[in-house]
């Protein structure tokens, strides 16, 4: 069988069945692909992809605003980090920013970041890495024990439900829920 959507499959990306939608195309064409060649996956590269002492800091500013209670220390902590943290976001307890590359973080003013929510710009696969900016639109929430993907782009005014997964990009004022995260009626 063909895939009807291409003239000779040469460009079809091998893990679409054909259910994958635009948004997701292009989330997944944002992202930066990093060659790790050798016998261990990609994980056993990060000391090269970045400064060991960098991470260490990176993880103590994190394990800090994760459970500190001040929105404001929360906030100052993530922007020392390199997050760029609009005005009045609000952190829940224990919601985690990328260890890795916080720096690739953007959260629009009076954002919600739930409970446990974390925020990924990296996936460490077998033979590669991949990096993506996130981008959380203003007023937009997520919900507790969410976690985004890296290259998501989340509207204004979007909500994620609790737990959800987000692979693909939410458009502004939409609600989605699930694994993987869809969008849902709200009548």
């Amino acid at each position: 069988m063909t895939d009807q959507g291409s003239t000779d499959g040469a460009d079809r990306d091998p893990t679409d069945n054909g259910e994958r939608s635009r948004s997701a195309a292009r989330r997944h064409d944002r992202l930066e692909r990093i060659d790790t060649p050798g016998r261990h996956n990609s994980l056993w590269s990060w000391p090269r992809a970045k400064s060991p002492l960098r991470v260490v800091v990176n993880y103590i500013a994190i394990v800090l605003a994760r459970i500190s209670p001040s929105l404001r220390l929360k906030s100052w902590l993530l922007r020392s980090i390199g997050v760029d943290v609009g005005t009045g976001v609000s952190w829940g307890l224990e919601s985690t920013p990328d260890v890795f590359w916080p720096e690739r973080i953007t959260v629009g003013d009076h954002a919600i970041i739930g409970y446990d929510a974390t925020i990924l710009c990296h996936e460490f696969l077998q033979e590669e890495y991949r990096l993506g900016d996130v981008e959380i639109g203003e007023r937009a929430m997520i919900g507790a024990g969410a976690i985004v993907l890296p290259g998501v782009q989340i509207g204004a005014g979007a909500q994620v439900a609790a737990n959800s997964l987000v692979t693909e990009d939410v458009p502004p004022g939409e609600t989605v829920a699930g694994v993987p995260a869809a969008p849902i009626d709200r009548e």
